[in-house]
């Protein structure tokens, strides 16, 4: 019987399967579902490859944008709102601001894939191995932010929350050069106001981009610059009882990190470090 190759190409393997040209009506089935079940397990094992905490984060605003899309919950039920998180005890909304985007639309999917890239990239640059002190980051900018948003009267903060990440991976990352879109060429402490910038064009407030560089700029001033000046100490400090939930001893030996030298892995992030 003739037999031709089907070639499965998947971003960490490549996999021939023959497939007969002449199948039997209970062949085909099985082909497809042989197909379909190297499929999965790819993806999950892709899945399962992202760092824990920018899998959960990620994944719960995935799936609160569906529910919302679904109309199983509505924004209302999620916005941030202090009198009824205090008189009427709705404490989720302390959380659920934070992971609603707005409707799936470009707006969405642009705060998305920087939510993704950088809080990634932070996890497996600078937070390697340190995953406690990466949810104690999470912990004290989402406190600040609460707190600034109160003045600010903004109802969802998740924007503000990507922004302070890039922000923060900025600094850390001072040399990266970055490319907007193939216009613009800079470094990449500039990109959170270059972002705010584009922003700003597409007729949309500037006071969450200025909220996420300011709770960012006070977290990379108390972590990154205080302790290194004269008479300057540590300020915050990781509860013993998070890195006790969060941090582990050893890490996988066949984990692939995502490369750092490639920050946007789209047109208007992708840069590379000076000298390089």
């Amino acid at each position: 019987m003739t037999e031709v190759e089907v070639v499965v190409d998947f971003p960490t393997a490549h996999k021939r399967i023959p497939v007969p040209l002449a199948m039997t009506c209970q062949e085909a089935p099985e082909a497809v579902s042989s197909v379909s079940k190297m499929a999965y397990q790819t993806l999950q094992q892709e899945y399962l490859q992202i760092p824990v905490v920018t899998r959960a984060y990620t994944t719960a605003c995935v799936l609160t944008t569906a529910a919302v899309q679904l109309e199983i919950i509505t924004p209302f039920q999620l916005y941030f709102n202090p009198d009824l998180i205090l008189k009427n005890y709705q404490v989720w909304r302390l959380f659920t601001n934070f992971l609603f985007f707005g409707p799936v639309g470009f707006n969405f999917l642009f705060n998305m894939i920087f939510l993704y890239r950088y809080c990634r990239m932070l996890e497996e640059g600078s937070f390697r191995g340190r995953t406690a002190d990466f949810v104690f980051m999470f912990l004290f900018g989402g406190l600040l932010m609460t707190i600034f948003g109160i003045f600010v009267s903004l109802v969802f903060l998740g924007q503000a929350f990507t922004i302070m990440l890039v922000y923060i991976w900025s600094r850390r990352n001072p040399n990266v050069r970055m490319n907007f879109f193939g216009l613009l060429n800079f470094q990449a402490p500039f990109l959170p106001w270059v972002l705010m910038g584009f922003s700003l064009l597409l007729g949309n407030s500037i006071i969450v981009d200025l909220l996420g560089i300011a709770v960012g700029h006070v977290y990379y001033f108390l972590e990154d610059v205080f302790p290194n000046q004269p008479g300057g100490g540590r300020w915050l400090r990781t509860p013993s009882i998070i890195k006790m939930l969060f941090d582990t001893p050893e890490e996988d030996a066949n984990y692939n990190p995502l490369p750092e030298d490639r920050p946007g892995g789209f047109a208007w992030g992708e840069g590379q470090r000076l000298g390089g």
